[in-house]
């Protein structure tokens, strides 16, 4: 599946409820530098409540300017969270499916905090 397809899934929990969309991927560099870099891992999926938009950089939490784009954009993700692959029990053409008990991680990646 290209990443581009997953983009704007339903997002379900283990019981079937709907928790959002799916937003954006969390990518992280891992192992020993290939070319110029290490490799890429995806490390989870962010889901969005209320939009599918870009997070455009905002989702961190030291970026507040331009003020009225920061706070239109906050507002815009506001209840997003990040889930970990492995919290991702199934992903299909029209949804995805978490596994029970998965952890909502804060979407900045400020430390990996929980929600």
């Amino acid at each position: 599946m290209i990443l581009g397809d997953l983009l704007g899934t339903p997002v379900h929990d283990s019981d079937g409820g709907r928790l959002g969309r799916v937003a954006d991927a969390r990518f992280v560099l891992d192992g020993p530098p290939q070319q110029l870099m290490a490799e890429p891992r995806l490390l989870g999926l962010v889901v969005s409540p209320h939009s599918v938009s870009s997070f455009l950089g905002y989702e961190r939490t030291g970026l507040t300017q331009p003020w009225p784009l920061a706070h239109m954009l906050r507002w815009r993700h506001r209840g997003s969270f990040l889930v970990m692959w492995e919290d991702i029990a199934s992903v299909g053409e029209q949804s995805v499916r978490l596994r029970p008990g998965f952890t909502r991680y804060s979407p900045a990646l400020d430390g990996g905090g929980q929600e």
